[in-house]
């Protein structure tokens, strides 16, 4: 089954492709003249002709004159080089603020033509209904887009209540659909290590259906590693440092190496393959995370291959880690992920293979995007107004629902606090000695400790569970806060004054989901993301504006910290050492369990 195409037999196109080969009959497309870079070789292959019928390469050789007919497009490369496109090993769709559609919009003119999502953020929030509904978003699409179905709704049970659960009835269903590619992470990597039934269920209905399943070990410490990757999981994207990629690569599955907007892990983990020299054939490039304003402002995952030569990779393996592996980690091999016969005609012309320019973008043979502009259609797709709805707070919250009230008869705590770590998911666990002051606990903006709140919003509760949190700088009155919060999705707000945490709560009430930052009583910059509280269906151009106004106004209450937003986004996520919060409180994720907000005296 072609991904977003009609269905034909194999029959039909390959007998097509072999009398193109053959030179018996004319192509639809030939690119003359090209440097044509062969990721199964590891060569550049000067002066050649790539002909493509129905969609998919045919002959790839010297000289196509003999295939050229009447109606057969030719595009003279004039030398430059013809790359494959550029697949994305593991992502969130939902991390772009957009649906698929303008997300493979943005993307397109950076050269991707193949993704495998995760939309584990939309099913904590929709569930099941959610993910089919991203799933055949995906499937109207010009470029490859392969869903993984989620693994983890929640994604650690009992630490934290998400908007719907998914278990192995949904993962067994979902994997008979048409762009099912696996499992996506494995995020509950203890219950895999203890053996649980209900994640072991998953794993052995994506096994049975000869699909992958995708990984998420995020402790440093690696002791358990062995037996969580004989649970199943064959890829990992979550290491940061060299030890982690090794650790990947040495027990079967592939490290995969992410540069997002906020996770800078490539640099670290390539001297695996740069200095110790293990095999590049067990790593992968992918973005993980990447908002809107990175991909209209720096790209996508050509911005990855860039990042990954800068660090010292071979311009010719850095193209493999971004193709070819990708392809073949899913069992796509023969289908995407290399300029060769039979395979989806995805592939970029381009000048230069160190800064690596997209000039012309192509996808099933039909060009989609050239000089930096995409020329591919809108697919006709509508979300429905179920999935519109979906902040239910319940009531109008006050500054008074952020107290945090102090242990009785103390005059100062010891408190616990999450400590943000610049452009790295994982959290620190902090301590600060804070004041009290009428029986209430007392941030400290001048030593960078604010208050952290996560607000309940999927079954309208008015819960709200307070703590604090250092890192983001801010040194102004001023709160924001945001209904993407993995991996639940509930609302996150953080902020100095808890008047403006009000405001930005109910804001966000209001408009149905999004980002929002106040100060002084005044909101500096609206994000309006109104499906599931996570998306937008407006083009990427116009969000990107309105997130690029959101992170200003976050560095004018003082933030200096690298694409902020993203550290603030994942702040409830409690798969991710060392410490978060929930709906149900504060997590300690090193220990999976939850604990107070003081230290014992």
């Amino acid at each position: 089954m072609e991904n977003g195409q009609n269905v034909r037999s194999w029959a039909e196109v390959g007998a097509e492709l072999v009398a193109v080969a053959a030179g018996r009959a004319p192509a639809d497309l030939v690119v003359r003249n090209c440097a044509w870079v062969n990721v199964h070789s590891r060569e550049v292959i000067e002066g050649a002709d790539i002909a493509v019928k129905a969609g998919r390469f045919a002959a790839c050789g010297p000289d196509a004159s003999a295939v050229i007919g009447p109606r057969t497009r030719v595009i003279d490369a004039g030398g430059r080089y013809l790359i494959p496109g550029l697949c994305d090993g593991h992502m969130h769709v939902e991390s772009g603020m957009l649906v698929v559609s303008q997300f493979a919009r943005a993307v397109m003119p950076h050269g991707t033509t193949s993704m495998f999502t995760d939309p584990h953020e939309v099913a904590n929030v929709l569930g099941l209904e959610g993910v089919r509904l991203m799933h055949d978003e995906a499937m109207a699409q010009p470029i490859n887009v392969f869903v993984e179905m989620p693994s983890c709704a929640p994604s650690a049970p009992g630490l934290e209540t998400p908007g719907a659960e998914i278990g192995p009835e949904d993962v067994a269903e979902a994997m008979g659909w048409p762009g099912i590619v696996g499992l996506g992470e494995m995020m509950n990597y203890p219950g895999v290590v203890a053996g649980d039934a209900k994640m072991l269920g998953e794993i052995a209905a994506t096994q049975a259906a000869g699909k992958v399943v995708g990984g998420h070990y995020a402790s440093p410490d690696l002791t358990d590693f062995p037996a969580y990757a004989a649970g199943g999981p064959a890829d990992d994207h979550e290491g940061t440092r060299e030890e982690d990629a090794i650790a990947r690569v040495r027990q079967g599955m592939r490290a995969m190496l992410r540069l997002g907007s906020a996770w800078y892990d490539v640099k670290a983990q390539i001297t695996a393959v740069t200095e110790k020299g293990l095999d590049p054939r067990g790593f992968i490039l992918c973005t993980d995370d990447c908002h809107s304003g990175t991909l209209v402002n720096e790209g996508h995952m050509d911005r990855v291959v860039r990042h990954a030569i800068d660090c010292g990779l071979d311009p010719l393996v850095a193209l493999q880690m971004a193709t070819i592996n990708t392809a073949t980690h899913f069992g796509l091999e023969r289908e995407l992920g290399s300029i060769a016969p039979g395979r989806r005609a995805d592939c970029i012309l381009t000048s230069d293979l160190r800064t690596l320019p997209i000039e012309t973008v192509i996808a099933r043979g039909e060009i989609v995007a050239e000089g930096g502009r995409c020329l591919a259609p809108l697919p006709d797709f509508r979300w429905p107004d179920s999935a519109r709805r979906t902040v239910r707070m319940g009531r109008r919250l006050a500054a008074e629902d952020f107290d945090v009230a102090a242990p009785e008869g103390a005059n100062r705590v010891r408190a616990r606090v999450i400590g943000v770590v610049e452009n790295q998911a994982p959290t620190r666990a902090l301590e600060a000695d804070l004041g009290v002051d009428g029986g209430l606990v007392a941030m400290d903006p001048a030593a960078d400790v604010c208050q952290i709140a996560l607000v309940e919003r999927h079954r309208g509760t008015g819960g709200v569970v307070n703590g604090f949190v250092s890192g983001f700088g801010y040194d102004v009155p001023c709160a924001v806060a945001s209904t993407v919060a993995h991996d639940s999705h509930h609302m996150i707000v953080v902020g100095t004054s808890k008047a403006d945490m009000a405001l930005a709560a109910n804001r966000l009430g209001e408009v149905g989901g999004g980002v929002t930052v106040w100060r002084e009583g005044r909101e500096l910059a609206l994000v309006r993301l109104p499906i599931a509280g996570l998306m937008s269906d407006a083009p990427a151009e116009e969000v990107a504006k309105d997130a690029e106004a959101m992170v200003a106004a976050m560095a004018a209450c003082g933030c200096r910290l690298n694409n902020a937003y993203m550290q603030h986004s994942l702040l409830a996520l409690v798969v991710i050492p060392a410490l978060r919060i929930s709906d149900l409180g504060l997590v300690d994720v090193e220990r999976f369990e939850l604990t107070s907000p003081f230290v014992p005296a």
